[in-house]
């Protein structure tokens, strides 16, 4: 086996942060055929969301991202701060 080294591919991303405050922008993007569920009670909100691994949760501060093939998926904010810069 040789192990060799990989570089992700420069995608551009939609992506999304859940904060307290954007239960309605969080609502109005993802999908609406139940596999994404946006819960909100006051000053917090959370997005459970149907994944290819299975049911995830993305808590405040996390961010979700849409990927290149439409799939959602929550990520944690320093993992994402390391893997993505903002597209002008």
């Amino acid at each position: 086996m040789s192990v060799k080294k990989y570089r992700k591919k420069p995608v551009a991303v939609e992506a999304v942060q859940v904060v307290s405050d954007n239960f309605k922008e969080l609502s109005d993007w993802l999908p609406h055929d139940g596999s994404a569920l946006v819960l909100a009670s006051p000053g917090r909100v959370s997005v459970h969301i149907e994944t290819l691994e299975g049911k995830m949760i993305a808590s405040p501060g996390d961010f979700i991202i849409k990927g290149v093939q439409g799939e959602f998926y929550p990520c944690k904010p320093d993992i994402f701060e390391q893997t993505y810069e903002e597209v002008n």
